[in-house]
């Protein structure tokens, strides 16, 4: 049985963490282009984008934003098709990629221009005949989008680059002057694999959407076996990584998971029916067990799906199914997350390749946090390698390791809620958890994930419903491990929420936290939730009871609240947001000539209708924080005229619900139906409350169980450092925190001091993040604008948290 978790254990947060700051990469990248024009750094370069080996979803949306960027910086920028082998057949599989060729590519999966293997591209034969293609066309900036056996021969590419070009030369194949101008090759790799299994970025282009597919299938099977108490046996992708298992596991409260970098104990097999029984005997009609097609036990021998199966009919007689997911998981539509992790590293690919020196190592865009990093290729691809020697010299824990830190936590995790039994001595503390606000997808998630790891920790759990007027009339009752079964697929909210601030009531909600003696709040919810728990605060001076630790856990589809870069909700909005835009467009395909306006949710706040315009491809995004005048509007509409002239004639136009008291979306549809008349016809749709239902995501049901894991950790300790004398009395600043995601990590913020940071006439934090991505989705709809390069992501390194294995 594994050992509790301590608080040191989420230390940060979903980064691959093993990157250090290289200030000096960092300062000169930034003064080298402080003052270039973005518009003109591109000019008399040429840039090739191919994408390699297995397919992935949001392949699309990188090379859309390759070849869109390179062309706004002046660059001619080039399709690869069929991967490396279109680079050695040359021909027709290298052309040059226009603005409109990219039209539509957003939302389809696999990838448009091809993907190939190619036995011709190891041998140096082949790599001549690749170089001598390139220079013919004089391309010599290249992004290899692919896993890294991919990068890897990038990487090989490159090195040799100099002693092609010689040989070229001396063949007759080129000229010396053509061997000159194309003197060095600057390589950028955009990982693209489902199975996130490369070291150096928290996500991998293609996972999240993989992981939808497979959550999708998860749900379905689960009400079937709730039907027939039936045990399914899930096998995902993942040969040699069990990032898609362990996700799975974490955002479906699987039973067990089996992974290739962690081996099940000895025994395994007699810890499993145990399990398994123990759970039908608190009353669960299901199991779930979800399994990597590479997962081994200690001794290195493969653990089956079919293994399983037999195991639990044999020993327990449970009716059980086997699903293998196999290519399901790599086709679809890509996920919202994926879309935009694609063009952002499709960008950051050409910002890389422009500033490339011939001293510049080859890189990887890499995603840490919500920061865009750039790594060395090798470091990267060396670690990757070392991952699979650990686990081939069965050093699993190292293996874990070499993971990342983003990983350990999710095994943590995913232990913690499936293994650890509840402790036996209790530790006489009471804990209460609400929602408050509007409902989110993945407050049930956060809520399971509080109750359980509050019942592990040895404390009585009391679920609050309606908020905080249920705290106020007293609707609080103990909940136990079986009552928060099954919730963290579900949407909504169980607890119940509402908008209701706690200041007309804090007498009473002072008398129902002595009557139930409750020692600590958890609250879960949007910008009521950071309000109310002020409030809470400020009655400490009049009521003693309310000086009790306090935690709030962002949740609201708007992502407002301050201190934290993601609320939970917001991604399973976006994605709603997302899927109804492309059937919106999709139906303008036999109808020409039509301009969609569409409104979005998210208050003051235009997060929703900015990432939406990301991952739609939308022409324009009007929000609150970027004031819109008639100047704007009438741009607009001329942008979108001109556009009709080309072969893409469409437009999507977003708009966020509170953007502009007189520009209304009834304005904004009228103006463009009068301004386009003869040229396009317009239509409106107001998506409404449809953006805060359905099922969570899977980014939100392992978001809110992580974040609700690292809320009771934090709470247990407040709760024992004001402890005194068996009463609770907490007053300082940092005895009511909000827990949010700031760039790389989960950090604890004292309330008071994120008031600072608030705007509450427009319920918004008053710096947020992604308005930084804003001139990156008008570049993207092609609109000529500045952008400011000093803020590209710089070079950084690998360090290791453990030392590498060594060759026996």
């Amino acid at each position: 049985m594994t050992t509790l978790l301590n608080l040191e254990d989420f230390d940060e947060l979903e980064t691959r963490p093993d990157t250090s700051y290289n200030k000096t990469d960092k300062t000169m990248l930034a003064a080298g282009s402080k003052h270039q024009d973005a518009q003109t750094m591109g000019i008399g370069k040429a840039i090739a984008v191919l994408t390699s080996g297995g397919d992935a979803q949001g392949m699309n949306a990188a090379v859309r934003a390759v070849v869109r960027v390179g062309i706004y910086t002046g660059a001619k920028v080039y399709f690869v098709h069929e991967g490396y082998q279109g680079l050695v057949d040359g021909a027709d599989n290298i052309k040059e990629a226009s603005w409109e060729s990219v039209s539509m590519m957003l939302q389809l999966g696999g990838t448009v221009i091809g993907s190939a293997r190619c036995q011709d591209f190891r041998g140096r034969e082949g790599r001549l005949k690749a170089a001598c293609n390139l220079v013919k066309k004089g391309i010599t900036n290249l992004c290899v989008i692919g896993g890294d056996g991919s990068l890897t021969g990038a990487d090989t590419f490159r090195l040799e680059w100099s002693g092609l070009l010689g040989d070229l030369v001396k063949a007759g194949r080129i000229t010396a002057d053509e061997a000159k101008k194309s003197s060095y090759l600057n390589i950028v790799g955009l990982v693209g694999s489902i199975d996130n299994d490369f070291c150096g970025t928290d996500m991998t282009i293609g996972t999240d959407s993989a992981l939808h597919r497979i959550m999708e299938i998860v749900d379905a099977i689960t009400t079937t076996a709730q039907s027939h108490q039936r045990t399914f046996v899930l096998e995902v992708m993942g040969r040699h990584c069990g990032y898609l298992a362990l996700v799975t596991g974490l955002a479906c409260g699987a039973d067990w998971i089996f992974i290739p970098e962690s081996p099940p104990e000895e025994n395994w097999e007699e810890h499993l029916c145990r399990r398994l029984s123990e759970t039908r005997g608190r009353g669960s009609r299901l199991n779930i067990i979800i399994v990597a097609e590479g997962a081994i036990d200690v001794l290195g021998k493969p653990i089956t799906s079919d293994l399983i199966k037999d195991l639990v009919v044999k020993r327990l007689g449970y009716d059980t199914r086997v699903t293998v997911l196999g290519h399901v998981q790599r086709g679809g539509t890509p996920s919202a997350f994926d879309r935009i992790l694609g063009s952002r590293m499709g960008v950051e690919a050409v910002m890389a390749l422009l500033e490339g020196t011939p001293d510049t190592p080859a890189c990887v865009v890499s995603l840490s946090g919500n920061q865009a990093v750039r790594l060395p290729l090798m470091e990267c691809v060396q670690v990757t390698k070392e991952v699979t020697q650990a686990m081939n010299e069965k050093k699993f824990a190292e293996a874990l390791k070499l993971r990342g830190r983003s990983f350990e936590n999710n095994w943590k995790v995913y232990r913690t809620l499936a293994h650890v039994k509840p402790q036996s001595t209790k530790s006489g503390y009471n804990l209460a958890v609400l929602n408050v606000g509007a409902p989110a997808a993945g407050m049930n998630a956060a809520v399971r994930s509080t109750v359980r790891i509050g019942i592990i920790q040895g404390h009585r759990m009391f679920a609050v419903h309606d908020g905080f007027e249920g705290l106020a009339k007293g609707q609080i009752e103990e909940i136990g491990w079986s009552g928060v079964g099954g919730w963290t697929g579900q949407g909504g909210s169980h607890l119940g929420t509402k908008r209701t601030l706690p200041k007309k009531y804090l007498e009473e909600i002072s008398n129902n936290i002595s009557s139930y003696n409750i020692h600590g709040l958890i609250i879960i919810g949007g910008f009521e939730a950071f309000t109310g728990s002020l409030e809470l605060m400020e009655g400490r001076c009049k009521y003693e009871e309310l000086c009790i630790p306090i935690v709030v856990i962002p949740a609201t589809v708007s992502n407002n609240v301050p201190g934290s870069d993601f609320s939970i909700g917001a991604d399973t909005a976006l994605n709603t947001i997302t899927v109804t835009c492309d059937r919106i467009k999709q139906s303008a395909a036999g109808t020409k000539r039509r301009v969609f306006i569409i409104e979005t949710m998210g208050g003051y706040c235009g997060y929703l209708a900015t990432m939406a315009g990301f991952a739609t491809g939308a022409d324009a995004a009007y929000i609150y924080e970027e004031t819109v005048n008639i100047h704007d509007l009438q741009l607009n509409v001329e942008h979108l005229t001109e556009k009709m002239k080309t072969t893409v004639k469409r437009g999507l136009i977003l708009r966020n619900e509170k953007c502009n008291d007189n520009y209304s979306t009834d304005f904004i549809f009228n103006l463009y139906s009068e301004e386009g008349k003869g040229v396009f016809d317009c239509r409106k749709n107001v998506l409404g409350h449809m953006q805060q239902g359905g099922t969570p995501t899977p980014f939100d049901r392992n978001f809110g169980t992580k974040m609700g894991a690292k809320a009771v950790l934090w709470m247990t300790g407040k709760v024992k450092e004001f402890s005194r004398h068996g009463r609770i009395f907490a007053n300082t600043p940092d005895s009511a925190c909000l827990l949010g995601m700031r760039k790389r990590s989960l950090v604890f913020q004292p309330l008071v001091e994120l008031k600072e940071q608030t705007d509450f006439d427009h319920r918004l934090p008053k710096e947020q993040w992604w308005l930084k991505l804003r001139p990156i989705l008008k570049i993207l709809a092609k609109y000529k604008i500045h952008l400011d390069t000093s803020e590209h992501a710089h070079m950084e390194h690998i360090t290791r948290k453990t030392s590498p294995p060594t060759n026996i």
